[in-house]
């Protein structure tokens, strides 16, 4: 029996190392190893062997098992590993094929979107602000005036992080761009011309909400500013980036615990080929959110509000989108459908300027 399984383990071995093919060893595995294989023949004789012959020509054939079980799979990998270096050497990418062989790129609407107002706000004197996407309590909500009580939080669907150690900052998506005004109010000492695009994060969902959205704040902070110089700024923005004269707006008295007073701005439409277009008067649809900068804001921030005052309003990038370029679900913004992109998406060379037209 010694002899047997000593010669067996040699042959089987020799024969694993000569495979020259998959389909090779995977017969000698069901020769060796396999419902009738000569290795688990072997095993099947352990039950009529004595006590004492199973101790000892038990390990053996155990142990012929095992060799056998290893080296095929080391064989395999190799011979794997061989047939992968042969594919690779043997495929070639042709690297003169034509551009228009492969998928044309484009510019999603919200990035045009934002190229735009970016353009149209730095002819009226404004620079871009940036903030973090995760950001504290303090410049989400309570240096806007909105503390722990107030009831305005409740009109934020908040994504908050897990709490921290004892006394950290309670950590949150923040649900507006309004944290940028602070953290520009606090790090720049006035006069303030600023817009503030970015992503934000509520808990919403449907054809005109998203989870994560994109939304543009805008913050002037001087001496002698007044509702005048908000409503002409909001008349001259909207005006240039719809590109329409007829532009008409309408200041509704609202509630903003950042702004006092508030005002919600409602932009005419027309009905043009049963759509709604932008531009003249025969309805009203709210676009932008607005008022002058609430004392205590401008207080939070280090600053006399007796001697500084200013205006801020706020939009969403996909709405004004949608608005403009006749999309009408803003959940497709986010599907990442190459159909969709390629109707809506904008080519690499449409460079939003004021001379050339923003929306050529």
């Amino acid at each position: 029996m010694t002899t047997d399984i000593d010669q067996l383990r040699q042959d089987l071995l020799a024969s694993v190392d000569a495979a020259m093919s998959l389909d090779a060893l995977e017969s000698l595995r069901v020769h060796a190893l396999g419902k009738q294989g000569a290795v688990t023949a072997l095993l099947k004789t352990l039950g009529k062997m004595s006590p004492e012959e199973r101790q000892s020509e038990g390990p053996r054939i155990h142990g012929l098992r095992e060799a056998v079980t290893e080296a095929i799979a080391a064989r395999k990998a190799a011979l794997e590993g061989a047939a992968l270096e042969a594919r690779l050497a043997a495929e070639v990418k042709d690297m003169t094929l034509p551009v228009d062989a492969t998928p044309q790129g484009s510019v999603h609407p919200v990035s045009q979107v934002m190229d735009e107002l970016a353009e149209i706000f730095a002819d009226l004197g404004f620079s871009v602000a940036t903030g973090p996407e995760i950001e504290d309590d303090w410049h989400n909500f309570t240096a806007l005036n909105i503390p722990d009580t107030h009831p305005a939080r409740a009109m934020h669907d908040t994504f908050y992080f897990p709490e921290g150690e004892d006394g950290a900052q309670k950590m949150l998506l923040r649900t507006h761009t309004s944290p940028v005004q602070i953290r520009t109010m606090v790090q720049q000492k006035p006069p303030i011309r600023i817009i503030a695009p970015g992503r934000t994060y509520r808990s919403d969902s449907d054809a005109t909400h998203t989870p994560m959205f994109h939304q543009i704040e805008g913050l002037v902070i001087d001496k002698g500013i007044t509702l005048g110089h908000l409503k002409w700024t909001l008349e001259t923005f909207l005006k240039a980036f719809f590109e329409r004269d007829d532009i008409v707006l309408r200041l509704r008295p609202s509630y903003f615990p950042f702004t006092e007073p508030s005002a919600e701005v409602d932009v005419g439409f027309s009905i043009e080929k049963g759509k709604r277009v932008i531009g003249g008067s025969e309805g009203w649809m709210e676009v932008l959110g607005s008022g002058m900068v609430h004392p205590k804001v401008i207080a939070a921030c280090g600053l006399d509000p007796e001697e500084w005052q200013g205006f801020a309003f706020g939009c969403g990038i996909d709405r004004l989108a949608m608005l403009k370029y006749g999309m009408d679900d803003l959940r497709a913004f986010f599907d990442g459908d190459l159909r969709w992109l390629r109707h809506y998406g904008f080519s690499a060379l449409d460079v939003p300027t004021l001379s050339g037209g923003v929306g050529a």
